[in-house]
Parts: C-alpha cells; structure tokens; sequence
C-alpha cells in the first residue's frame, strides 16, 4: 500500500504495477465512529507525556509533573467541545510558568468554504460625512518592494475629498457605507464610481481588485511615517530601521532600506512590538560591523568596508511587546555595547519552541523546548523580560496627541552621542595618489 500526498492505491509486492493490478482506494467511502470523551483522554495523556519527552529541562524545573497531570485530570470528564478541551489545556500548560506553551483548539471542518472570499479592503481611509457620503481622507501609497503591500487605488486617479458612490453600480448606503458591497470581493475585480468635490471633472469610474489583508500596506505606510518623524526630529542625521520580527518577513524589512538608512550618521533600531523568530544573531552580526575602509566610485556614493556598517551611534528602541527573539536581540544590545536601549522592560519569553504537536483529537501544542541563557542574566530574562537603560513610556494621552515620546528621547539620545564621539565618514579627494611619470634623469 502506497500513500501517495494522500491518495492511497495497492500495487503487487512481487511485480511491477500496472494499470491492471493497481487498485486505488477511495477514503471517502472510508467511515469510522469516533468518541470524543475517549480522544481526550488519551489526547489528555499525550499531551502530558510530551511535555515531559521535550520540556527543556529534564527535571522540569521542580514542577511534579504527574501531580499536576492528576489535579487537573477529572476536568477531562466534563469536557464538551474542541474549544473547552483547549481551554483546559491551557490552564495545564500553565502551570509550566513558561513562555512559548501554547494551545490551538481542534477544528473539525468549521468555518467558511474554501470556496469563501473576505471582504474586499481598498487601502484608503475613508470619511463618513454629515451628508451621508463616503469620501476619501487618503490613499495610501502602497510599497513596490513587497507584492502583499499593493495600494488598490494608488495611480487611479482617485484624489483626496471624493466621494465613493457606488460599488459595481450599486449605491453606498449612507448609513452603513461601502463595506457591505465589497463583501467577498477580496481579490476579485470590481467597479467603483467616485464622485469629485463640486466644479470639479465628471464623476470617474476605476476597476480595482481590493485587497484581502490590509495589515501589510498599513505595516509599512506606519513604518514610513515614524521615519519621516526621526528624519525630521535630527535634521537628516538619524537613520531609522523597524524590525517587526525575527523571522523571514522581519529579515527582508530590516534589509529593505538598510544601505539608505546605514548612510547616515546615526541609527534608530526599533524593535517595538518585535514578535520573535530566530535570525537576531544575523541582525546583530550586522549591526557590529566596524568600517576599515572606504571603496570610492566616481559620480556613486562612498560604499564603507565592511558595507551596510553604523558609521555612528546606534540607539534601540523596545517595549513590552518586543518578545521572544526581541528579547534576545535587546540583551545583545546591552550586553555587546551595541548602543543604548530606550523605551520599557521587554516581553520576558526567552524559552522557545520547535514546532508544534498535534495530538490525537486535532488539537495542537507547543512545548518550551529551547532555553536561552545569558552571562550577565543568568536564566532571568525569561518571566521578566530585558530592562532598558532608558525608560520612556509613551501613554495614551500621548498617542491621542500624536506625541511620540520614545522616538523623541531616542532621538535625542543618539544625536548626543553623535555630538559626544562623531560618525566614521568617507575620505574626500585631497590625498589621491600622485601618478605622473616622474622626470627622467638627465644623460650621463
């Protein structure tokens, strides 16, 4: 019997398989019973017998194990749904006190048909008006490096104070507004007709394919802003980077405009809201380069060796979201002297995981396999987190304000040590090598 990515067909052991003596078989005619009290049970049992296979530390930390498996075991009787199994199991990964211990309820054929589109998103901000229309605050611009940041109404035309007045000819209610027309829209071509502010052009219409997840354009219309901030708040001096993560996305956005932003005399790294992965090794290998030397290209800007290196100070910037591999890479700037750390105590979940479990219900688990430990902090980063060396909270009534209090005492800090100990700059032309021939001796 062959599993072939879910086909299964049977073929003769002592020959070769043909189209006579293959017999594939049909799983939907396949039907079984299933008794959820008993899957839990033994999901219970599983659950419990691999986090004592890979807990990171074989004595778990002085935690009996077994006592707490038997505490919460009669809960497992009066479980009733995915959901409530979950929930219990949770309150018992929570005895292990550790990060990284998480639990997805199972789901059996729940939700939407794959068929099943989202809600069409238009990436614009939209303005309700006192006389019922929707008008258009702003477009975002969208960024061209990333595929899943496309803006739908970037290069239409379509400008800020118009007026969307129907979705594929239909009229926008005035009280619910488009939304309801670009239900399951997500990704298919519709047709909307804008209206101009008065004494403008006729009304337009634009074909556009809304987005299915907006979280990307507006990822980086957020980071460009807060650039635009730490530009502004050092006349140019400081470079800003945001990391969101320590994983493949969080790689490419601190690689994507890392030469433009390296150029400058100093760095902001803002970490905040980091959601961990594993490659802060590879950004921190990067942000301890130190310039030797210049390579020098006529009408091109100096390139520094080793290139994409500071050439001043470098400040960070955390909070109590950056977590995980966030927390790792906010002790490595302590603890290397990479530069000072502004903002709050970090998230405090340096036990990671590898993988997840599915147990024999469907349901899936992590278990705290990896931990992290630190000369100077021993194993107390986890359950605390990294304290900064500057503590800065921006409060509500900042953020309803627009202040940005953490990008301001960043930025001033760096601009501090920028006046204290300078930036490594490129050589100017004043001591090119001199190649003329050299005059010949007179004859003898």
């Amino acid at each position: 019997m062959i599993n072939d990515e879910g086909d299964l067909r049977v073929v003769p052991a002592t020959d070769t398989p043909d189209a006579d003596s293959t017999v594939y078989v049909d799983m939907r005619r396949i039907q079984h019973e299933a008794d959820p009290g008993a899957e839990w049970r033994q999901s219970y049992a599983e659950a419990g017998r691999i986090i004592r296979a890979y807990f990171w530390d074989p004595g778990m930390c002085g935690i009996d194990w077994d006592a707490v498996l038997e505490q919460y075991r009669p809960l497992v009787e009066r479980v009733a749904s995915p959901d409530e199994f979950a929930d219990l199991l949770r309150e018992v990964l929570g005895e292990l006190g550790t990060s990284h211990a998480y639990v997805t309820a199972a789901r059996r054929n729940e939700g939407p048909p794959h068929y099943a589109r989202a809600i069409g998103l238009l990436g614009a901000n939209l303005t309700h008006q006192k006389d019922g229309s929707w008008t258009v605050r702003r477009v975002l611009p969208g960024e061209s490096s990333d595929s899943k940041a496309r803006s739908p109404l970037a290069g239409s035309g379509i400008r800020e104070g118009w007026a969307l007045t129907h979705v594929d000819g239909r009229p926008v209610d005035p009280v619910t507004g488009p939304y309801p027309l670009l239900a399951a829209a997500g990704g298919t071509t519709v047709e909307l007709t804008f209206r101009p502010p008065e004494g403008e052009e006729h009304a337009r219409r634009v074909a556009v394919v809304p987005l299915i997840d907006e979280r990307p354009l507006r990822y980086h219309d957020w980071v460009t802003k807060r650039r635009a901030v730490v530009h502004e708040l050092s006349d140019g001096k400081c470079g800003y980077l945001h990391i969101p993560d320590m994983g493949g996305s969080g790689w490419a956005q601190f690689n994507r405009d890392l030469r433009m932003e390296m150029a400058r005399p100093a760095l902001i790294v803002d970490v905040r809201g980091n959601a961990g992965g594993n490659i802060s090794e590879l950004v921190v290998e990067k942000l301890t380069r130190t310039i030797i030397g210049w390579d020098l290209t006529r009408d091109a800007e100096p390139v520094s060796y080793a290139s994409n290196a500071p050439r001043g100070p470098v400040v960070a910037i955390a909070d109590e979201m950056t977590s995980s591999d966030g927390d790792m890479i906010t002790a490595a700037f302590r603890l290397q002297g990479i530069g000072p750390v502004v903002g709050l105590r970090t998230w405090g979940g340096v036990v990671g995981m590898t993988g997840r479990h599915r147990l024999g219900d469907g349901t899936h688990i992590t278990v705290p396999m990896n931990a992290a430990w630190f000369d100077a902090y021993g194993w107390g980063v986890e359950n605390h987190g990294v304290e900064p060396d500057i503590e800065v909270d921006r409060t509500p009534l900042d953020w309803a304000e627009g202040r940005h209090k953490q990008l301001d005492d960043a930025v001033r800090v760096a601009l501090d040590l920028l006046e204290r100990h300078g930036s490594t700059n490129p050589p100017d032309y004043s001591g090119v090598p001199d190649l003329r021939r050299p005059k010949l001796p007179p004859r003898g």
